[in-house]
């Protein structure tokens, strides 16, 4: 018997799939799904015998395990609770998106309470994938959901997935319970699979998203943040390469390469402004180049792309923390005793010397912590 097909396109009430979704995964179905990168096959990790199915539907080599699609970063540290900075830091920055995530587990690993069955299709070896689909439909099912779906391409073992919800009826229409046809995938390619340890990546497979992209996404991002972006806070980004790359044993310009990205930006700052001439002076005396910085105005996703933002002054973190409260655990002063480091705007040479080498000083207490 031939699937149910339903067109989320031509759907004038699309919470109604969205519940006939949830429906049919709760009662045991396999359902073909649309996401931004191939169609998906999925079934709930609630019901063995439907993720069992799974490797019936597809013809599949019992080596291979299934994803788990989940809500989002928070749900994720419930099956993966040790993942590393590293780990957490892809997660933020690249879910919703077409990228798996490996992690190991551990005995406090939510895989630990599922059925020995479905861990068996998802955990074989010890690691679990996990991925985030960009797709608000599949999005609001898992939203839905108790628990996360195990979640497999929707072709026949050694065919091409399917990028279309012709082609998953063409190949699987025998075989499944439901199928959301949502037309032609955004990408029409697999997501990037990426194992990720403590301090290290390894992609498993390109997909849309290739190894140059995903190193770039995985550097630890520094983030300066005063008023107008033309003096402290620059001041702060240039002496931070330099004495960075001098403690790495690297050049300024390598540090991407080395995993780090310094920037900075003004809660107040006239986008595109050059940096006043003294502390362009100031810092060439340091040994630094802040002669091509343009200022640019600190944004809400800015902050939260940030591993480590540093604030100027109590009154720079308030801002920061009321655009985006949820950074206040990747947030702090640049000063150790929690003091503001006062503008130099207007000021003499000397004015800005003496507020570079209070950051100076506050830098090498940074990166103390950051490069032990």
């Amino acid at each position: 018997m031939s699937a149910e097909v339903l067109d989320w396109r031509a759907s004038e009430e699309p919470s109604d799939i969205v519940h006939r979704v949830v429906e049919c995964l709760a009662q045991g179905g396999v359902v073909a799904l649309p996401t931004e990168t191939v169609y998906g096959i999925a079934a709930s990790v609630l019901v063995p015998e439907a993720v069992e199915r799974l490797v019936h539907v597809k013809g599949r080599d019992e080596g291979k395990p299934f994803a788990l699609a989940v809500k989002g970063a928070d749900e994720a540290l419930d099956w993966v609770p040790r993942a590393s900075a590293l780990g957490r830091r892809l997660m933020r920055r690249c879910w919703p998106g077409p990228i798996t995530l490996v992690f190991q587990t551990g005995r406090d690993s939510l895989v630990e309470r599922l059925d020995e069955r479905v861990r068996r299709r998802v955990c074989p070896e010890g690691t679990v994938g996990l991925r985030v689909p960009a797709h608000m439909g599949v999005l609001e099912v898992l939203r839905y959901l108790p628990a996360p779906i195990a979640l497999t391409s929707a072709n026949l073992s050694g065919r091409p997935p399917a990028v279309s919800g012709e082609q998953v009826v063409e190949q699987l229409g025998e075989r499944l319970d439901l199928i959301i046809d949502d037309g032609r995938c955004r990408y029409g390619e697999a997501s990037t699979v990426v194992f990720v340890s403590d301090g290290e990546l390894r992609v498993l497979r390109e997909g849309v998203i290739n190894e140059t992209v995903v190193r770039r996404l995985a550097r630890f991002v520094i983030l300066f943040v005063c008023t107008g972006n033309t003096c402290r806070s620059p001041m702060a980004e240039a002496l931070c390469r330099k004495m960075l790359a001098e403690r790495l044993g690297c050049r300024p310009e390598e540090l991407p390469d080395r995993g780090f990205e310094v920037l900075s930006a003004g809660i107040a700052a006239l986008e595109g402004a050059p940096s006043t001439p003294e502390a362009v002076e100031v810092v060439r005396e340091r040994g630094a180049d802040l002669s091509g910085h343009v200022a640019r105005y600190v944004t809400g996703p800015m902050l939260r792309q940030a591993d480590l933002i540093v604030c100027m002054t109590p009154h720079h973190m308030e801002a920061v923390l009321h655009m985006a409260p949820d950074v206040a655990d990747r947030c702090r002063l640049m000063r150790p005793d929690g003091g503001a480091v006062a503008d130099p705007i207007g000021g003499s040479l000397d004015v800005y010397r003496r507020c570079a080498a209070q950051i100076e000083e506050s830098l090498r207490v940074l990166l103390r912590e950051l490069v032990p």
